[in-house]
């Protein structure tokens, strides 16, 4: 909407110069009120741009989140620090980018601005908040958030200053997997400037890539960078479609003519215009006639990985490229057109994704008009199934009882008769106008239905619809924006903005109106750089609980495209002056009074339990390392070490599932656990600037906080599991006289205030609320105490965080909506109207555990003993077939720390076994009956138990932590029986066990499942076996006695038949050298050969055997 679309249109207003006057004091009244509230404060806003690894330190760098692979430029830093807590073994990983933090205020440069606040100890604390996946099949459901302390850095550029001209603070921006949708927030550690907190979307985006001259471009299609103003000046505004929470990337199509689109990956605070890449062709046919073709993109919608656009009757879709969603190979390569036989005429939203998919809806015309073709997306994969499957809503209204028809739509618009609200009934009566419907819209939580066109339909059940009569009849809606936290703005055919608060009657006006005139007014005095005369408004859709413009601004022929808060309290604020002020007379002038509808002055909450409790948002805390050098400034290898330590953090909190529970339950407790004993001297080494590598890394900087405080105010959400609580309060001081007294005949007088509370529930079937009303006379304040309760009655049991109940809370104070206002530094708060999403089931972050260590005590204290495996596992303990095995379980909170015995019953099952982990087996359901079921009969029982309580069918025990405990049989056709042994030792086999409390737990909504492994070892041998073993071991000791007793008795023969036998040898051997020798030397030399072999012999002799007399020797020698 062009120039008069931003402004009162149609005819003229009143121009009474008093009122002008009037307005124009008012004007400045409220900006110098503005200004008294904020003086105290400069106007300081924080700054972050993402940089990536090699780029940190170079001023300017700006870069794009897409890449998504950790990146190994870490571990050899982590080798160099041998005197540090760490283990080198381990791996340590970076991330790919940085965050990039500064800090500006208005007329200021920001360089000294940021060399001073490091000189007055600023440092910027860092909160990245990882939005939870869709895919909880394939990811867990967690809210996990981690803090970081933001490091001081100089700039690389050239410098002639001693220390530092120029700097800024870095931390690590974290990738975990499942999540590729993060919210940063920046605030300050309370030294130095005074900086409001501040929120930036960090979202990664798939639909970038890098091309072969190392440059990023759009893979949907080609980015353009000069945005004409006729792309945008006097279009009409469209809405702005996407999953809530989910979408990394929004875009906004509806420039006329082209196939242009506006995508953004930061909510609209940077975008790009991209012409896509799509045929843009379009052939009629008899069923789909071709009415007309425009480039036009008409219709976008987003989710978490996929985007959907629709040209003329043609839909595409486009898959972005998420590794940390789903395999690299899901990317599309190109637009995808689907329906292609389909003739689509509209495009709609589903907001909220369910059962780990999300979705999407095309409607029809042409030969399948009153179909709706139902999409599906998950993990990038598009799948679209055409509902109804028989008969089309169109042929079959009316003409079939199996249609549920919720409601009738009235044909005319019901006269209101000057009500603000108007319940249909039937009975009541009708103007001339014609209702013509538009859409629909509900919201999950409060259930609250709205259905709108030239007219506002609300309904909270389906049945009773009640008729908004502030809405004009006259106008007509275009679509709806929702926060689901309350509130909805309309956009009308013509570019007027109204208000509503859900579950009030009362329809706002913001533009065009009195207030937004006052406001335009203030803003143009300002020269604020967010406003001009001329000016279209592309788009309105909330940021949480915030409503935010997409603006065209036409400034000096100039075109700026920009994001803009739209002040929906100030607007009412303003318009609630400008319509109810008195002139009072006091003496010779006139007094200026407004009226103040509000019916309390002061709104605070009290006795606020912690947060975590019920919001399930786990919190990690990680500081930089300490560098070792005086100025304070960090270096590349100290920031390489931050993000392999907040790497490593995020690692041990992912695997942190096992199903053996920790002595303590911490996920950093394995990280310290054989550092924590010298911790003073890694201290000491710090302290005398002896630490290696420069840094010193401080043990207590890296841990899991369980005990956030309340931030006075109602939590994002709250999590109810079967019979919880949550409380608070409600203080109100009142406006004078707002007390009254009322008694009964024969009490005492009660007082009572005017201020009342009322607390709306959208499932009363499901949870009640109690109020409790304390009134302080002396205060002139009320307390209000509020309790919501689940009712144990509208949950089965569920894994935790799948498949929760949407609900919610609405507490009004009687008299509020939209009247009550609070002055904040950050501007005007609407106060009077609080509503909170309520999850009924089980919530994440709670799991079951296998208690080993107190299974050990306990089993050790019961049998007497405990016999450990001769191979001794520390992570898996082994247990004695012949003992009893006593398991305990603990319920683990992941949130809060907490960590309890399990108290409730389960079922304990064997469904899986084998001799060796390498021969693991999952048995199947018969397999599983027979194994475990004491009504089996097959023989075939792994154990048996005495506890007496079993399942309603009998198939199996019903266990508790009071169970007498298990006794092992491995009957003969179990899988377990007769085993053999893989050495000396007696037979050992691994079971999986699988315990659940699903359907024999009454005590909580979360069906908990475990599935370990239990190792057993001295299993006994068959009667058969070991019948075989013991004979064939007497019959090799048998064998072995008779042997040895033979050998002792035949042994002294043996020696002296080898003695003769040796003795002959040698006799003939000495004869024949005898005649050998006397043929050649003769007969003169014939005596000393003699005397030779004699004594030759007699040598020989004497050595191999010396238990021959001497005297037989000398005979010889004679002879």
């Amino acid at each position: 909407m062009c120039g008069p679309a931003m402004f009162p249109a149609g005819p003229r207003w009143p121009r009474v110069r008093v009122l002008q006057v009037l307005w124009a004091l008012l004007a400045v009244l409220l900006a110098s009120r503005r200004l008294w509230a904020i003086k105290d404060f400069e106007e300081c806003t924080w700054q972050v741009v993402l940089n990536e690894f090699k780029r940190v330190g170079e001023n300017g760098a700006s870069d794009r989140f897409f890449e998504q692979e950790l990146v190994d430029t870490v571990g050899n830093l982590f080798h160099m620090l041998v005197d540090s807590p760490i283990d080198p073994r381990e791996k340590y990983l970076g991330f790919p980018y940085y965050l990039k933090i500064n800090y500006s205020c208005e007329e200021k440069h920001s360089e000294d601005l940021v060399r001073m606040g490091h000189l007055t100890g600023l440092k910027p604390v860092v909160l990245v908040t990882f939005q939870s996946p869709v895919n909880f099949y394939r990811w867990k459901i967690e809210q996990l958030q981690i803090q970081m302390e933001a490091a001081p850095f100089r700039s690389k550029e050239p410098c002639i200053a001693e220390e530092v001209c120029s700097m800024s603070w870095y931390t690590p921006m974290p990738i975990k997997n499942g999540s590729v949708v993060m919210r940063v927030d920046v605030s300050s550690n309370g030294l130095g400037t005074f900086i409001p907190d501040k929120r930036f979307q960090v979202n990664i985006n798939g639909f970038l890539k890098r091309n072969q001259d190392n440059n990023i471009q759009f893979t949907v299609g080609d980015e353009l960078f000069n945005l004409m103003p006729q792309y945008f000046v006097g279009i009409s505004s469209r809405p702005l479609w996407h999953t809530v929470d989910q979408s990394p990337v929004l875009i906004l199509g509806g420039i006329p003519n082209e196939k242009y689109v506006l995508m953004t990956d930061t909510s609209f605070k940077d975008f790009s215009l991209v012409e896509l890449s799509i045929d843009s062709c379009w052939v009629g046919s008899f069923y789909c006639p071709q009415s007309g073709f425009t480039a036009t993109i008409y219709d976008t919608v987003a989710t978490e990985s996929t985007l959907f656009i629709r040209q003329n009757q043609l839909v595409y879709y486009f898959t972005g490229t998420y590794t940390t969603l789903y395999e690299r190979n899901r990317g599309s390569g190109s637009w995808v057109r689907v329906l292609a036989s389909e003739c689509i005429k509209k495009l709609c939203p589903v907001y909220f994704h369910s059962n780990g998919s999300e979705y999407i809806m095309a409607l029809t015309t042409g030969k399948h008009e009153g179909f709706v073709h139902f999409g599906t997306i998950r993990d990038g994969q598009v799948s679209f199934e055409m509902l109804p499957r028989e008969w089309s809503v169109c042929e079959q209204i009316g003409a079939n009882d199996d249609l549920e028809l919720l409601y009738h739509i009235p044909e005319f618009i019901p006269e209101a008769r000057g009500l603000e609200f108007l319940m249909i009934l039937g009975t009541e009566s009708y103007t001339n106008t014609v209702m013509t419907p538009k859409g629909i819209s509900c919201n999950p939580y409060n259930h609250l239905i709205f259905i709108w066109g030239n007219f506002l339909l609300q309904s909270s059940n389906k049945e009773n619809f009640i008729y908004l009569a502030d809405f004009p009849k006259e106008l007509s809606i275009k679509y709806m924006t929702r926060s689901f936290r309350g509130a909805v703005a309309i956009v009308t055919e013509t570019e007027e903005i109204w208000y509503l608060l859900e579950g009030t009657y009362r329809v706002y006006r913001l533009f065009p109106s009195k207030g937004w005139k006052v406001h335009i007014s203030l803003q143009l005095m300002q020269q604020s750089s967010l406003y001009a005369s001329n000016e279209t408004m592309l788009t309105l859709f909330y940021e949480g609980s915030k409503l935010y413009q997409l603006v065209y601004l036409m400034n000096n022929q100039k075109g700026q495209l920009v994001k803009r808060l739209m002040p929906v309290e100030q607007l009412l604020m303003y318009q609630q002056h400008t319509s109810h002020y008195d002139l009072d007379r006091k003496g010779g002038y006139l007094m200026l009074s407004f009226t103040n509808f509000c019916p309390f002055s002061v709104m605070r909450l009290r006795n606020l339990p912690g947060p975590q409790r019920y919001t399930r948002q786990e919190r990690y805390r990680a500081r930089p390392p300490h560098v070792l050098e005086r100025s304070g400034f960090h270096n590349e290898n100290s920031l390489a070490i931050y993000q392999g330590l907040i790497y490593y953090l995020l690692w041990l909190h992912s695997v942190y599932d096992k199903p053996y529970a920790d002595p303590v339950h911490d996920p950093t407790w394995r990280w310290w656990e054989n550092n924590k004993q010298d911790q003073d001297y890694y201290f000491f080494l710090a302290s005398n600037w002896r630490s290696a590598g420069g840094v010193f890394i401080e043990m207590d900087s890296y841990e899991k906080i369980y005990n956030l405080k309340s931030a006075y105010e109602l939590p994002e959400r709250i999590f109810l599991d079967k019979g919880t609580e949550y409380s608070f309060a409600i203080f109100l001081s009142a406006q004078s006289r707002s007390f009254r007294t009322m008694a009964d005949l024969g009490t005492v007088f009660e007082l009572h205030s005017h201020v009342d509370v009322g607390v709306v529930l959208a499932d009363p079937g499901c949870i009640e609320a109690s109020v409790k009303q304390e009134v302080l006379i002396n205060r002139n304040a009320v307390l209000f105490s509020i309790t919501l309760k689940d009712k144990k009655v509208c949950y089965d049991q569920g894994i935790s965080g799948h498949h929760l109940m949407k609900s919610s809370m609405t507490v009004n104070v009687v008299g509020s909506s939209g009247l009550c206002f609070q002055e904040t530094h950050a501007g005007a708060r609407m106060q009077g109207n609080l509503m909170v999403p309520v999850f009924i089931g089980c919530p994440p972050g709670k799991r079951l555990a296998f208690d080993i260590t107190y299974t050990l005590e306990y089993s050790r204290l019961k049998n007497k003993h405990y016999f450990d495996c001769v191979q001794v596992d520390p992570e898996m303990p082994c247990f004695l077939f012949r003992d009893i095995f006593y398991p305990f379980f603990l319920i683990q909170d992941l949130v809060t720390g907490d960590s309890g015995s399990f108290q409730g019953s389960y079922v304990l099952l064997v469904v899986g076994g084998g001799p060796t982990l390498d021969t693991l087996k999952d048995y199947n359901k018969d397999e599983i009956y027979r194994f475990n079921s004491p009504l089996d009969k097959t023989h075939s029982l792994i154990w048996t138990t005495r506890t007496k309580r079993t399942t309603k069918d009998s198939a199996f025990h019903i266990m508790s932590h009071e169970s007498p405990g298990i006794e092992w049989l491995c009957l003969e056709n179990a899988p377990c029986y007769d085993n053999v042994p893989q050495g000396i030792f007696a037979p050992e086999f691994f079971f999986k066990v699988l315990v659940s409390n699903r359907g024999v737990d009454t005590s909580t909504y979360c069906n908990y499942q475990l599935t370990f492994l239990l190792h057993i070892h001295g299993l006994p041998l068959s009667p058969k076996r070991a019948l075989f073993i013991l004979m064939v071991s007497l019959s090799v000791f048998v064998g072995l006695v008779i042997f040895y007793i033979a050998f002792c008795l035949l042994w002294p023969l043996v020696v002296k038949g080898c003695t003769m036998i040796r003795w002959k040898i040698n006799d003939i051997i000495a004869s024949e050298s005898y005649y050998t020798y006397a043929s050649i030397s003769g007969m003169s030399s014939m005596q000393s050969v003699r005397r030779s072999r004699m004594g030759s012999m007699f040598s020989s002799r004497m050595t191999e055997d010396k238990a021959e007399p001497k005297e037989a020797v000398e005979r010889q020698l004679m002879t």
